[in-house]
């Protein structure tokens, strides 16, 4: 889907596309959720976290948005009064150190059609992006990975719990996850 131009005070309605730690813990207001499908971008675990999930010594790993492909999560309304208090907050959380890149698109809400939405991709350029690494490679990193927002398990296990909960099935998630917690 095309990529939109955005501005928090010339649009009437905004939802916010999580799919990874926004699915579980938005950390922001909204007044509707629902499943919802991108295309043109796939999750995967292939951003070095060296804060919230690991350190600049013993790194983790988190998920981004690498292109091609679709990916299922959950889309959260945004009250039109809270547009630019939760962008700001999502700036904030999500580019502590650019790993990501903000990007408006049109992504396909369940029950409530095609709507614009706010999320983050990986910064392929960006000397934390892992890039695609073995599921074994990723694994041992997530058992090793612990920052400021906890363990990089926990992330990895409350991902597949949110994941699980709106009946998506990510088999190479389903097949990371049993691989930690066989490490751990």
């Amino acid at each position: 889907m095309d990529n939109i131009d955005m501005d928090s005070d010339n649009i009437d309605e905004l939802w916010v596309f999580g799919y990874g730690s926004l699915m579980w813990r938005p950390g922001f207001d909204y007044i509707e959720k629902s499943p919802a499908k991108c295309v043109g971008y796939h999750r995967c675990f292939c951003i070095y976290s060296y804060h919230y999930r690991g350190t600049k010594q013993q790194p983790g790993l988190v998920m981004g948005l690498d292109e091609g492909g679709i990916t299922y999560g959950m889309a959260f309304k945004i009250a039109k009064q809270k547009h630019g208090e939760t962008i700001q907050y999502l700036r904030e959380r999500e580019q502590i150190n650019s790993v990501y890149e903000e990007v408006n698109m049109l992504i396909e809400v369940e029950g409530y059609g095609i709507k614009p939405a706010l999320f983050y991709v990986s910064a392929q350029e960006h000397e934390q992006y892992a890039g695609k690494l073995p599921l074994e490679q990723q694994a041992k990193i997530i058992v090793n990975g612990i920052g400021c927002a906890g363990t990089n398990c926990d992330y990895l296990y409350n991902s597949c719990d949110a994941l699980n909960e709106m009946n998506i099935i990510d088999d190479e998630l389903v097949a990371l996850e049993k691989m930690v917690k066989l490490l751990a």
